[in-house]
């Protein structure tokens, strides 16, 4: 059994005990601790052993129970760097992605 959830923005194949990494999550602008319970009901597709359910855009009373495992670390440094070529212009920065990692418990459909 595997569902496709949308979490953060973005959509995620996941399946029971997967360990997936996710933008940060915030409570109200609070982070989740390790061990905190969180559920995502955007829900838009559910395989059943090949019976596939199909949202339209999410399927109502579904939804994916995860576990916080590491409630908040850094990605790899991306180097942002722009430049016009015969002006003399040229700039680098750096960024570091926030993310979460957590551990799909259980899905219900």
């Amino acid at each position: 059994m595997y569902a496709i959830v949308e979490i953060a923005g973005q959509q995620f194949k996941v399946q029971k005990d997967s360990k997936i990494f996710v933008h940060h999550l915030s409570n109200n602008n609070e982070a989740y601790k390790e061990g905190d319970s969180v559920e995502f009901d955007k829900v838009l597709l559910l395989d059943n052993d090949g019976q596939v359910t199909i949202g339209a855009p999410t399927i109502a009373g579904a939804k994916v129970q995860a576990k916080v495992l590491v409630p908040l670390f850094k990605g790899d440094k991306v180097i942002v760097f722009k430049k016009r070529r015969r002006k003399g212009y040229q700039k680098k920065n750096g960024h570091r992605q926030q993310f979460t990692q957590i551990q799909i418990e259980n899905i219900v459909a």
